[in-house]
């Protein structure tokens, strides 16, 4: 896929994002406390259309970029699985945003994401010095 190709599709992802007013930090707390339930419509929909899409890339026989054929497999869980959730869960939900809807915010001129993308980019940085290699699992393709 070409660099032009990415951008585009990180902007329709974002524009999607912004219309589905899951950059609304109104609406993220809202999902939290259960008063505002469109955002667990939106996730849902991303998780059925995903699977959707898996489901149909493996029957029509597509590869991987690499020509592997397409397969899940399980990620083995840890403790730095469980603590990386736990610190996500309450990243996003003391920031209402997470890495997807943050860049989305400040692609919407909304600046008080910036904080949010700095957090992302440390926690990424702290966990590439901190993690023992034997730990982490190789990437894998869908």
């Amino acid at each position: 896929m070409k660099p032009l190709a990415f951008i585009a599709s990180g902007a329709v992802f974002g524009f999607l994002l912004s219309m589905a007013r899951a950059t609304d930090a109104a609406a993220i707390v809202g999902m939290f406390r259960l008063t505002d339930l469109h955002l667990f419509g939106v996730i849902g929909s991303a998780i059925a259309t995903a699977a959707l899409g898996i489901a149909l890339l493996k029957r029509s026989g597509a590869r991987t970029a690499s020509g592997e054929a397409i397969a899940l497999a399980p990620k083995p869980y840890h403790r730095a699985v469980v603590v990386g959730g736990v610190i996500f869960g309450l990243g996003w939900g003391l920031s209402a945003t997470c890495p997807g809807t943050a860049l989305a915010q400040l692609g919407e001129g909304k600046l008080y994401a910036l904080p949010t993308i700095g957090g992302i980019l440390l926690g990424t940085w702290i966990q590439q010095r901190l993690a023992p290699r034997a730990a982490v699992a190789p990437a894998r393709s869908c």
